[in-house]
């Protein structure tokens, strides 16, 4: 198979989180599975690309080698295999696929070389023989005029700029002598369902991740979507975020820091005038109701609403007047009702 750009394939950044691959392969592999898509050819062949792809990222090891070498990835597993082949397999488990089977590959300069490398690194970086002996024996063919290979040779002898590696120009995940950086653990998230009282004064809540039980502090002023980041708390020693939602209330609606409610009141209150009580999330507070008010107008409480996330500041309750009229009338009431319309001068409306 054609080398293939393995993030292209799964549709994500090079900076994605192991999460996202995953998320990302579950996805394709259920578009292409040969299950779902019975005789058809190309989402057969792309259903094996994508699991070629995840045996490489979802692997961390496999995935460093992949950011450091990139198209030359497997150029290098098949050298290593060819090299442990010709030298009697001196470390056994190395294999076509790159696996090293916990094998750690080590090189040393000679004694007084002033910098060459050993005779089976140079044989696992290139097809070159050993270099002669110090006695002046063996051919030495392959040895650079120089009197030793350097790295950067090396690196270009795999199709890679080892001057831009020197100047850090190397592929991601590649530190300025071409070495693999590790990958930090992933983020991992929480969701904390609370409700809008427990945003207004704070709270607590218990997360479980992986069995481990933590507890975590959601300030004054929460809303849905606000983010609490623990450090280092999360599985592998990644961070965990804690994201806030805030259940609907059947009060209150929130809109930033402030709260819109409805007010129902009495036919004779908005005629004449009272004093009515308003309950807030603090308790309730008495609201002065002007004679002649209209259905629908909005009193603002200042100060009544919800505290401003991690500042010292509060907002306001609005409260929208709905008057509500007698179900029904007696007899007498519907005629003191009929003389007090006929009494008052109000002009039509419409």
């Amino acid at each position: 198979m054609d080398y293939q750009d393995y993030y292209q394939t799964l549709g994500v950044a090079r900076t994605a989180s192991q999460a996202e691959i995953k998320k990302a392969f579950r996805k394709l592999a259920r578009e292409n599975h040969p299950d779902a898509k019975p005789g058809d050819a190309t989402a057969e062949t792309r259903f094996k690309a994508i699991n070629e792809v995840n045996n490489v990222l979802a692997d961390p090891e496999k995935r460093k080698k992949y950011d450091l070498l990139g198209a030359n990835w497997e150029q290098v597993s098949r050298a290593g295999a060819g090299a442990a082949g010709a030298a009697g397999n001196p470390f056994p488990g190395f294999n076509r696929s790159g696996q090293s089977g916990n094998v750690r590959y080590e090189f040393h300069t000679t004694g007084g070389g002033g910098g060459e490398f050993s005779d089976f690194f140079r044989m696992f970086f290139s097809d070159a023989e050993p270099a002669a002996d110090p006695s002046g024996q063996g051919p030495g063919r392959g040895r650079r005029p120089t009197g030793g290979a350097t790295f950067e040779d090396i690196l270009r002898d795999m199709g890679i700029d080892g001057a831009a590696v020197g100047r850090g120009d190397a592929p991601r995940g590649a530190g300025r002598a071409g070495r693999a950086t590790a990958t930090p653990p992933p983020t991992a998230e929480a969701i904390a369902e609370i409700t809008l009282e427990e945003a207004f004064h704070g709270t607590t809540r218990r997360v479980d991740i992986h069995g481990k039980r933590l507890e975590v502090t959601i300030p004054r002023g929460a809303d849905n979507g606000t983010r609490i980041k623990l450090t280092g708390q999360g599985p592998g020693g990644g961070d965990l975020v804690v994201v806030v939602r805030v259940r609907p209330h059947p009060v209150f609606s929130r809109r930033g820091a402030d709260l819109e409610r409805e007010l129902p009141i009495r036919l004779g209150e908005a005629l004449l005038g009272a004093e009515v009580p308003v309950t807030t999330l603090k308790g309730k507070v008495l609201l002065r109701i002007p004679a002649g008010t209209q259905n629908g107008r909005i009193f603002r409480l200042k100060g009544q609403g919800m505290p401003v996330l991690r500042k010292d500041d509060v907002g306001d309750i609005l409260a929208k007047v709905r008057v509500v009229l007698p179900a029904s009338l007696s007899p007498d009431a519907e005629e003191a009702a009929r003389h007090f319309i006929d009494t008052v001068d109000q002009p039509d409306p419409r």
